[in-house]
């Protein structure tokens, strides 16, 4: 399919989306038909998004294919493979230059300008006295060989969590340190009165005064610690070893702060979503299973008032989603099901439920808190200068280079009866 018929594609997948959305907000639709449009709406959104991602993907690839036909800017031009005046110099390897450094026989004079300034880059110290040196004999100049290397790594996964995303909780940023207020107010246990006889004058006796309430969030700063990398790994021809590493490091602070955001205690640290939610959930019955039911009571733990919210859901981690994928009726059928718009939900009965997998969650088990629900809007998180990677390449590190990366962050419930919490007895 070409990225012209994906996007009359997706058109039309617009189109009927709208039919839907026009049916379901009508005053006629009950109640289980516009729970089937809604699923049905949901699966077009999420088709119609996938198509314009493939399309502009097979438009970036037709772009770069084109881009092939103006030849390999590296490719020798001219007489004996030199640039062609006027042409702009072209920047090659460090591999490439030491090619060139051993077809010109150990003479630099002989070399490209371009390929001089990749050795100089590369720290290569040679003398250019010539010699009867064997690529093949370590002694007579094997070691010199750059060893060849694939230009991609496989790298190792493990999920953690989603606290740290900038589109999961509320992500407040800012520049500089110093403590930011969050004010809140719970006027929810307070209604109007009824005046008491004809002509009775108002009450003002300050008992309906609302009461502000404010949080507070900090600075709290994680960091990496140094890695050394040598000049042998800085040079091996490898991709970018710094692009590598500094996304790794990115990973190390992001588990780090999904770790803090999520148990931590709030003395010295975040404080934690699990953590701050300590308004009445669900206390369940054993310390070694949950139940159905028990997640049907901490969905309505929570006021509806919440459950509106478009980051209303539940959060734990895999374990616990295999524990109550797990759940059977007496009759062998299992209770939860997934939705089919594969965008994360549960069903148990007649509820379906968003939810996150995040490891750092607690299992199941004695006084664990395995499962939370609520508005996660109502979290914040705050985030300062964002993540910052850098690199030294200052006399301890040299020949090689260090790099070490930090960030500050802290996070805090605004609202404690937006979270509810499933607590395991001890």
């Amino acid at each position: 399919m070409t990225p012209k018929e994906m996007r009359e594609k997706r058109a039309r997948l617009i189109t009927q989306a709208r039919s839907l959305r026009d049916e379901i907000e009508a005053s006629g639709t009950t109640e289980a038909r516009a729970a089937e449009l809604e699923t049905q709406f949901d699966a077009l959104i999420t088709e119609a998004e996938g198509l314009e991602v493939r399309a502009k993907k097979a438009e970036k690839l037709a772009a770069m294919e084109a881009s092939l036909e103006d030849g390999d800017p590296r490719r020798p031009q001219g007489e004996e493979g030199r640039s062609q005046p006027g042409a702009a110099p072209q920047e090659i390897t460090y591999r490439e230059a030491f090619h060139q450094l051993m077809l010109a026989g150990g003479d630099r004079s002989e070399m490209t300008p371009e390929a001089r300034a990749a050795l100089a880059r590369g720290q290569v110290q040679l003398s250019t006295e010539q010699r009867a040196q064997l690529a093949g004999t370590p002694a007579a100049g094997g070691n010199l060989v750059p060893d060849e290397a694939m230009p991609a790594i496989v790298k190792a996964m493990a999920a953690w969590g989603p606290m740290f995303d900038d589109d999961f909780a509320t992500v407040l940023k800012t520049d500089g340190g110093g403590t930011l207020p969050i004010p809140g107010v719970d006027d929810t246990a307070k209604e109007a009165q009824d005046n008491a006889a004809e002509g009775q004058p108002l009450t003002d006796d300050g008992g309906q005064d609302a009461v502000f309430t404010k949080g507070e969030l900090g600075d709290y700063m994680i960091d990496t610690e140094w890695l050394r990398v040598s000049v042998q790994l800085a040079t091996s021809g490898m991709v970018s070893m710094e692009q590598l590493l500094g996304q790794l490091l990115g990973e190390r602070l992001g588990r780090k702060a999904n770790r803090a955001l999520t148990v931590g205690t709030g003395s010295g640290q975040a404080h934690g979503i699990v953590t701050a939610a300590t308004a009445s959930g669900v206390n369940v019955a054993s310390n070694a299973a949950i139940t159905a039911d028990e997640l049907l009571g901490l969905y309505h733990s929570v006021d509806p008032a919440y459950r509106s919210s478009p980051k209303f859901g539940a959060m734990f981690n895999d374990n616990t989603l295999l524990a109550i994928h797990k759940l059977k009726d007496g009759q062998g059928n299992y209770l939860v099901s997934e939705a089919p718009d594969g965008q994360g939900r549960i069903r148990i009965g007649g509820v379906t439920m968003r939810y996150k997998i995040n490891q750092a969650m607690a299992d199941i088990g004695s006084s664990a808190r395995s499962v939370v629900a609520g508005d996660v809007s109502k979290y914040f998180v705050r985030k300062i200068g964002g993540v910052i990677i850098g690199t030294d390449r200052g006399k301890d590190f040299w020949p090689g280079f260090g790099i070490a990366g930090y960030t500050r962050f802290d996070g805090a419930l605004a609202d404690p009866r937006a979270v509810k919490a499933l607590v395991h007895p001890v």
